[in-house]
């Protein structure tokens, strides 16, 4: 189960590289003209933050530094970002094979207080599948504005 949940991490890592290096330099730091939004470099780069977050500073207590705000400004050249992908998808799956999936996380976040956030927590296995999660719903929420900037950069339908 392990395994396959680290393949569908990996996998949702890779889409979301490509799709980052795929829209280039300009596209991929542009943030969509909607309120909120987040450009597709800075969604990428949250869920590296993501990864590290939970896989390492929760579940196994090995502090992954972390500047969360600044991961939702984050810009820059995407050969970079996908070259740190690169290198956090090893270190995933070696947080993966470390963890301990029926033990408590060695570093539970505090505030985790209703039933849903005690469940996310309750084992390192849990933890393992939050992190699928929040990449999963990531990866769409990239997709989407992979989409609206396409469309945005080659002008109004016909």
């Amino acid at each position: 189960m392990r395994d396959d949940l680290l393949r569908y991490c990996d996998e949702a890592l890779v889409a979301m590289r490509d799709m980052v290096v795929e829209l280039g330099d300009q596209l991929a730091n542009r943030r969509p003209d909607l309120p909120g939004a987040n450009s597709p470099f800075a969604i990428l780069t949250h869920c590296l933050g993501v990864c590290g977050y939970w896989a390492s500073s929760v579940n196994l207590g090995r502090v992954v530094p972390r500047d969360r705000d600044a991961e939702f400004t984050a810009t820059g050249p995407v050969a970079d970002l996908a070259a740190r992908t690169d290198a956090l998808r090893s270190d995933l799956a070696s947080w993966f094979a470390a963890a301990e999936v029926d033990r408590p996380p060695a570093n539970p976040p505090e505030g985790h207080s209703d039933d849903r956030d005690r469940a996310i927590v309750a084992t390192q296995g849990s933890v393992l599948l939050h992190v699928y999660e929040e990449l999963a719903q990531h990866r769409g929420q990239l997709e989407l504005t992979r989409d609206v900037l396409r469309a945005g950069a080659s002008g109004p339908a016909a």
